[in-house]
């Protein structure tokens, strides 16, 4: 099959088109004929190998241990292994893997679910992993509720985009901060206000919210604090620093040690990876109260320039890959 390999850490240069042996389905896995695969922070990292910290964690030290990038993924069961049920071959479903930039994937059965009837595959494949994250930062981190008011920062973005609708969904007042350019995007999507960040500060003080949401990652604590309520609630959920050893962990870290000595709540997401979050987004889908926002898509063989235009285009929603 054709997948897109990578044999050494680095920059898009150091991914290729070959061809490679088709996985095989072991026990509790589907093998996945892939229709379509989302980008995300996560493929850039484990491109690169960065922070060095996730090579000790296990995603390989010297060479990466997933030769073929891609972690999200919708598409059609090829294949079932052994001692799976719920599912049949030929089955439209989505869901998380390891590997998703190729003809086939192999994921494991309780991390896929069912694709939502009235998406494409390619609408389906850039759920996953950015509004799985989004849902948690919002309904289980931040525990939005209903009259609330709530500061979405990076609300165009792949996870922002997703949170600014599911804070409208629990009934929250929602403002999005974002660029000049995706203003009417954010407006869109349910924002009721917006704040363009090059022209604009949010944190003099003047207006504090009860939930921020932080998915742009440089701001400090402290800044992020002064608009808070004083017992307001910061989940941080991305902090995408040039940090080569820890990455931009020091920044949540330090925010959740800080957090028990003062009235606010200052928490690190930790997201989770499970069929459970996929059930609720579709859900959400089919009550019509989630859509996803794609930015642009690009053929297989071009999913080196799709990871560049993820890292250096600012996309507004998310980048896909197609493969059928």
């Amino acid at each position: 099959m054709r997948a897109i390999v990578q044999d050494e850490y680095g920059d898009v240069e150091a991914l290729r088109l070959g061809d490679i042996d088709t996985p095989t389905p072991g026990a509790g896995e589907v093998l996945i004929r892939v229709e379509a695969a989302g980008v995300d922070a996560g493929v850039w990292h484990l491109m690169m190998g960065r922070p060095y910290l996730a090579r000790v964690m296990g995603f390989g030290l010297r060479r990466p241990k997933t030769r073929v990038k891609g972690r999200e993924v919708a598409g059609v069961i090829a294949a079932l292994g052994d001692r799976v049920t719920g599912f049949a071959v030929g089955d439209e479903v989505y869901g998380y893997c390891e590997g998703s930039f190729a003809e086939y994937v192999c994921a494991r059965a309780d991390r896929i679910a069912p694709k939502p009837a009235s998406l494409s595959f390619e609408q389906a494949a850039v759920l996953p992993i950015s509004a799985g994250t989004a849902l948690q930062a919002v309904r289980d981190s931040g525990a939005v509720k209903a009259g609330q008011s709530v500061l979405v920062i990076g609300a165009a973005g792949g996870v922002g985009a997703f949170a600014v609708q599911i804070a409208k969904e629990l009934g929250a007042s929602v403002t999005g901060v974002t660029s000049t350019g995706k203003l009417e995007l954010v407006r869109s999507l349910g924002a009721d206000h917006v704040i363009d960040y090059t022209r604009e500060s949010f944190t003099t003080g003047i207006r504090l919210f009860d939930v921020i949401i932080d998915t742009a990652g440089h701001r400090s604590v402290a800044e992020l604090r002064t608009a808070l309520t004083p017992h307001g609630t910061l989940v941080i959920v991305g902090s995408e620093v040039d940090a080569p050893v820890f990455g931009g962990l020091g920044r949540p870290v330090g925010a959740s040690l800080k957090s028990p000595f003062v009235g606010q709540n200052l928490r690190m997401l930790a997201a989770t990876e499970n069929a459970g979050l996929l059930h609720s987004l579709t859900e959400l889908i089919e009550a019509g109260s989630l859509a996803p926002v794609i930015d642009s898509s690009y053929p297989l063989a071009e999913a080196p320039a799709a990871i560049r235009h993820w890292r250096d285009g600012h996309p507004a929603g998310k980048v896909v890959i197609t493969v059928a």
